[in-house]
């Protein structure tokens, strides 16, 4: 035993460089945990009134999106945040066409004080694929 804690003591940086790694891919992890396919979307829509956001373009959401979602594009989030302050206390669904531009979108929201912040899994794409309606209007 007092090999290791010698051999700790000497090489401290390493244990605190393995600590610091350690932390942030756990933390990482989290963020992962909060995607969502389609049907736990409806699931959250339906009894936890959750709000989707989709952050496509508007030549994508032209072509049809998820009912009562609110369009702001991802290169506008940051300054039309203040849109979305009335739902940080409600479950926030962030959405686009694959879910990769999404996925960043909620590490905005997360970043501004949303604390209940999920991915659809997949996008718009997932969610066509599982036969679930879009809007045009």
């Amino acid at each position: 035993m007092q090999q290791y804690l010698d051999f700790v003591g000497r090489h401290w940086d390493l244990f605190l460089a393995l600590a610091v790694l350690t932390f942030l891919l756990a933390r990482g992890q989290k963020g992962a945990s909060n995607n969502l396919n389609p049907q736990q979307v409806v699931e959250k829509m339906s009894h936890a009134d959750a709000i989707v956001v989709d952050v496509r373009e508007a030549n994508e959401v032209a072509a049809g999106k998820i009912r009562g979602a609110i369009h702001i594009p991802l290169a506008k989030l940051k300054e039309r945040l203040s849109e979305l302050d009335k739902y940080k206390d409600k479950p926030v669904v962030m959405a686009c066409r694959s879910g990769n531009r999404s996925s960043h979108a909620a590490g905005i929201l997360r970043k501004n004080g949303f604390n209940d912040v999920y991915n659809l899994k997949g996008g718009v794409m997932a969610w066509q694929h599982a036969s679930l309606p879009l809007t045009r209007k």
